[in-house]
């Protein structure tokens, strides 16, 4: 099964909602356009913070036809019609638009990352925010803050980038998780959970990972003109993740 690492949203709530799977589970479930490894059924994660209660909706027939359309658009050309034939999109797309024609106000709270963590999702947070966890007897990562503290922070990393002269194809990563984040409330919560992909590092491994550090590192040296500091801290980052993203492509 494909290890995947999660960018939630965690609206304020009760806590009486459906609760859903526990994610990371070995369900898997034949859908219409594939086979999933989380069940379809609707329902809400729950998580405890700061002594209050969030929920966030899964809503996986929307996530399901957004990554498929998403998946096919990254890939131009025949490699596009090679992975996911033209006649299959044009269903899933007619199918993303009734559905939010059905629910406006439907959107993605989760975004996930096969085999890897994105280097940019850790600038939307500090590294006092970072946590090592325990769940069924192995340790994970995750860092949890607000949409508005986020918020600054990808602002702030879009200013020093640009000022730096980064290529579009780097800024716009940047930008459209900041525009997603924009889609929610400032006191939502924000978690990055490293889920599956924390099999791939050693205990050890997980408890020195300070990745968050070296990506604010990286930016406050660059934004310093310092640009040696700043490569060597993204460099340092990248490095740890090089073989958990190169299981990316390989599959």
């Amino acid at each position: 099964m494909i290890k995947a690492a999660y960018l939630r949203v965690y609206v304020p709530g009760d806590g009486s909602q459906e609760p859903a799977e526990t994610p990371g589970s070995d369900l898997r479930e034949v859908a219409d356009y594939g086979l999933m490894s989380e069940s379809l059924n609707d329902g809400v994660l729950t998580a405890t913070w700061n002594d209050s209660v969030y929920v966030c909706p899964r809503h996986p027939r929307l996530r399901l036809l957004e990554g498929l359309l998403g998946f096919r658009n990254a890939y131009p050309g025949l490699t596009a019609e090679l992975l996911i034939p033209e006649e299959v999109a044009e269903r899933a797309a007619d199918e993303l638009e009734a559905l939010r024609h059905r629910n406006p106000d439907a959107k993605s709270h989760i975004l996930a990352s096969p085999w890897h963590v994105p280097l940019r999702w850790f600038s939307a947070f500090d590294p006092e925010e970072r946590s090592v966890v325990e769940a069924d007897g192995t340790s994970s990562v995750r860092y949890r803050t607000t949409i508005g503290q986020a918020d600054e922070r990808l602002t702030r990393s879009l200013v020093i980038l640009q000022a730096a002269g980064f290529q579009d194809a780097v800024i716009d990563q940047v930008q459209e998780l900041h525009n997603w984040i924009n889609g929610f409330d400032e006191d939502d919560l924000l978690e990055l959970d490293y889920g599956g992909v924390a099999d791939l590092f050693s205990d050890g491994a997980l408890a020195l990972d300070e990745t968050a550090a070296d990506i604010q590192a990286s930016l406050s040296a660059l934004e310093a003109g310092n640009l040696d500091e700043a490569s060597e801290h993204y460099a340092r980052a990248a490095a740890r993740w090089a073989h958990a993203q190169s299981l990316t492509y390989m599959n």
